[in-house]
């Protein structure tokens, strides 16, 4: 069985929908700080296999606004409580360009190897020059205890803006995201995960599964 590193059974919900039964396992991984969504969700995944000897994902997500270079990114949880939803909101107001999107990674790792799709990351270039769809569903390897562990990775975007906050559902900066003329924090659980960046990184996830039968 796949087991989710997570502590929100909303998200174990949602990756039921896509993959079947899951496990969810609370554990407290170390969080590095990197410049990318995958970095951070693979030393997660790794951490979480030797911890549990089976196969296991991770996920980290962020908010990525166009007029900051994609600022906050992998820090957006820093920056919801250090600088605040309403502050960022405050930020992007003067812009022109409101355009943002809501992004996550899940990492997979099971101790096991399996080919790189489409090529292996290169830790110095940390996939920043691959396309989009190349970085949804590259392999990371990282030498641990004199064995290697790759994990893949796969990612989900939804574009969207930057808007003064609206709804009262969700949470983190959902109130000042919108996506096709409604906040994220206006969406009940079902219609935000229809669209769901989460959702979208699962569905290629549960792909991947399904034809390379990793779980047979």
């Amino acid at each position: 069985m796949l087991t989710f590193v997570t502590t929100n059974p909303g998200k174990v919900a949602e990756a039921e929908e896509y993959l079947g039964a899951v496990e969810q396992f609370d554990f407290d991984y170390t969080e590095v700080q990197a410049d990318t969504l995958g970095e951070v969700a693979a030393h997660g995944a790794r951490q979480a296999h030797r911890a549990t000897g089976e196969p296991v994902i991770v996920d980290d997500a962020g908010l990525f606004v166009d007029a900051f270079d994609g600022f906050p990114g992998p820090y957006s949880s820093y920056v919801e409580d250090t600088v605040g939803v309403e502050r960022v909101w405050r930020m992007t107001e003067p812009e022109d360009d409101r355009g943002a999107a809501f992004k996550t990674v899940i990492a997979y790792c099971d101790g096991e190897g399996f080919e790189a799709t489409p090529e292996p990351v290169d830790r110095e270039r940390r996939g920043q020059d691959l396309s989009a769809d190349e970085r949804g569903a590259a392999t990371t390897d990282e030498q641990v205890d004199g064995e290697d562990l790759p994990v893949k990775l796969f990612e989900g975007s939804v574009p969207g803006e930057i808007v003064a906050p609206r709804g009262d559902q969700g949470f983190g900066f959902d109130p000042i995201f919108e996506h096709d003329g409604t906040t994220f924090a206006e969406m009940d659980t079902a219609e935000k995960n229809a669209v769901s960046h989460r959702g979208r990184a699962l569905a290629k996830l549960a792909e991947w599964l399904e034809t390379s039968e990793r779980l047979e």
